[in-house]
């Protein structure tokens, strides 16, 4: 038996013509040297509109590639709304991958025309001269004479576009494509490319619109909240909150360049932003930030993070002195990105040892998506049985393979299906899963430390070790030992004029950890290098242990 239900395509267009006009009171402020600069969800959907006629003249007339190459502002938001509704995708560069992958990302992707904010253009014209395919370039304000000529010296470009004087006398109103397929492609993200080539994941109309409805309905997003947007529109749809706030009309701050904990702060304080999303090294340096100086915070109820595990140090601090809620949430580019969100039953008492043990779990897998553990023996495990395996996910926002352009070779065809298993994305993360769907994980299955036949998580090792006070961020990765084939190396930033000495750091973890755990190798660094999207670089870090560049001492 059928339904008698209509079928109306689940399209970005649905969610930009509602958030636009229902909510079209509700602002975008793009944070500047002077401040915010404001606009409202009526005039970001009438610029939209704009946006998409210039696109046409400029011959983008079906499922062509649009790619960006900016900072979150609110001429960002005006692409993520016009370029999948108009039927074209877009295609968000992230403007800290290398050079070269910056080529093969734009290359591979088959990007036509790039939208580039003036701050970044001078090192984006260096790629031109690489990018035979883009024809148009468009930049998002005043750029000076020898940046523009370096933007429009390549044979291939046709021309360098100001982007308001190319949107000025265009139409507000656009004939929308709401005959589009929901799962056409809306856009596209490619993963960071820790190894090999990045890969492209295409998003539907109707991955993207399921996964925004879900994180604004978990998270419990409304218009009457201010969110600070911290994590990159480059990355896996800033987190689905572009579109969340179309659904719920929250007012979006994008901070655009200004990412440091200062003008964060005045953000908060300014805008009386209530929440807000970013990676956990952003986050940590709020609080320092905070512990250090007065602000005004009281608006703000809960901070969702994401991208790299946070440490249960940071989580319960941000609580205890300043009362925000830090939101622990897990995804990956493949998912959309957002799999599961930590917010504890409602049964468990604020405080509690289980309350905590919930906080700093991944989360639960959000509705609509499954997850299971597969053992090392290739069993499946039964969630709550304690099982520790390989997390593999499907659902409706979860990839079920990754672009090709008929470009790759076979070793690099045959790499992208080994990351699939009949039906499931295998992601990569170990962990286990509870009876009531929440998920916790111990490491990257990369990333496991295999000591004399036992496994490690470099993660604990580092949760325990940013518990201590005088610790700004620590990374523990595996490298070579003679006896045990892999012990823990560990590498720590100290704050500022303190005096712990790595015995100090040493004794704090016995008891924290087993002691046939702690590290016997340590590094004192003044950073930790991280990947374009703000994790911790483990790659680089045992890079520079095998060429001899730390400063290594043995315990």
């Amino acid at each position: 038996m059928k339904s008698t239900m209509q079928t109306t395509p689940l399209l970005i267009s649905t969610l930009m013509r509602y958030g636009t006009t229902v909510h079209g009171a509700s602002e975008v402020v793009t944070w500047t040297a002077e401040g915010g600069r404001r606009t409202t969800f009526r005039r970001l959907g009438e610029q939209a509109g704009q946006l998409a006629n210039a696109l046409r003249r400029l011959g983008i007339t079906g499922d062509q590639r649009v790619a960006t190459f900016m900072w979150n502002n609110a001429e960002h938001l005006a692409a993520y709304l016009a370029v999948p509704s108009m039927g074209a995708v877009l295609h968000a560069l992230n403007i800290r991958l290398f050079p070269e992958q910056l080529v093969y990302v734009t290359r591979h992707g088959a990007s036509e025309v790039v939208i580039v904010d003036n701050t970044l253009a001078q090192p984006f014209s260096r790629l031109l001269p690489h990018l035979p395919e883009l024809r148009h370039v468009i930049v998002n304000g005043p750029v000076d004479d020898e940046t523009r000529a370096a933007l429009a010296a390549p044979a291939t470009v046709e021309a360098v576009h100001d982007f308001a004087d190319l949107i000025a006398d265009e139409p507000v109103t656009f004939d929308w494509r709401d005959e589009l397929d929901e799962n056409d492609a809306a856009s596209m993200c490619y993963t960071s490319g820790t190894t090999g080539n990045p890969k492209g994941v295409v998003y539907s109309h109707r991955s993207n619109y399921l996964h925004s409805m879900a994180v604004a309905a978990t998270l419990g997003i409304t218009s009457a909240d201010r969110l600070l947007i911290v994590v990159p529109l480059f990355h896996a749809n800033a987190w689905g909150f572009p579109y969340s706030a179309m659904v719920s009309g929250a007012t979006l701050v994008m901070p655009d360049r200004f990412l440091q904990a200062v003008p964060l702060t005045a953000m908060i304080e300014a805008e009386k932003v209530t929440g807000g999303a970013g990676v956990p090294t952003i986050w940590n340096d709020l609080l320092h930030h905070l512990d250090a100086a007065e602000a005004d915070v009281s608006s703000v109820r809960m901070l969702m993070v994401g991208g790299s595990a946070a440490p249960p140090a940071l989580i319960r601090a941000f609580a205890e002195n300043h009362d925000i809620d830090i939101i622990h949430g897990w995804g990956m580019t493949e998912m959309s990105p957002v799999g599961s969100l930590a917010v504890p039953p409602g049964h468990v008492e604020r405080g509690s040892d289980e309350y905590w043990d919930y906080k700093s779990s991944q989360g639960r897998i959000l509705c609509g998506l499954e997850g299971r553990i597969v053992a090392p023996d290739g069993t499946v495990a039964e969630p709550g049985s304690g099982v520790v395996g390989e997390l593999e996910m499907r659902g409706p926002w979860v990839t079920a393979s990754y672009y090709r352009s008929g470009t790759e070779s076979q070793a690099e065809v045959d790499e992208m299906a080994s990351k699939f298993d009949d039906g499931w994305l295998r992601t990569g993360d170990v962990g286990r899963l509870s009876e009531d769907g929440f998920l916790a994980l111990t490491d990257r299955a990369k990333d496991v430390i295999k000591s004399g036949g036992e496994w490690i998580s470099s993660v604990d090792l580092e949760n325990a070790l940013m518990a201590h006070p005088d610790v700004l961020e620590a990374s523990v990765v595996g490298v070579p030992d003679e006896k045990w084939g892999e012990r823990p190396l560990a590498s720590v930033v100290l704050r500022p004029e303190c005096t712990t000495s790595i015995e100090d750091l040493r004794d704090f973890l016995e008891g924290r950890v087993a002691h046939w755990q702690v590290p016997e190798r340590w590094a004192l660094i003044d950073e930790v290098p991280k990947t374009s999207v703000g994790k911790f670089d483990k790659k680089r870090l045992r890079q520079q242990y095998a060429d001899g560049d730390l400063e290594v001492t043995s315990l």
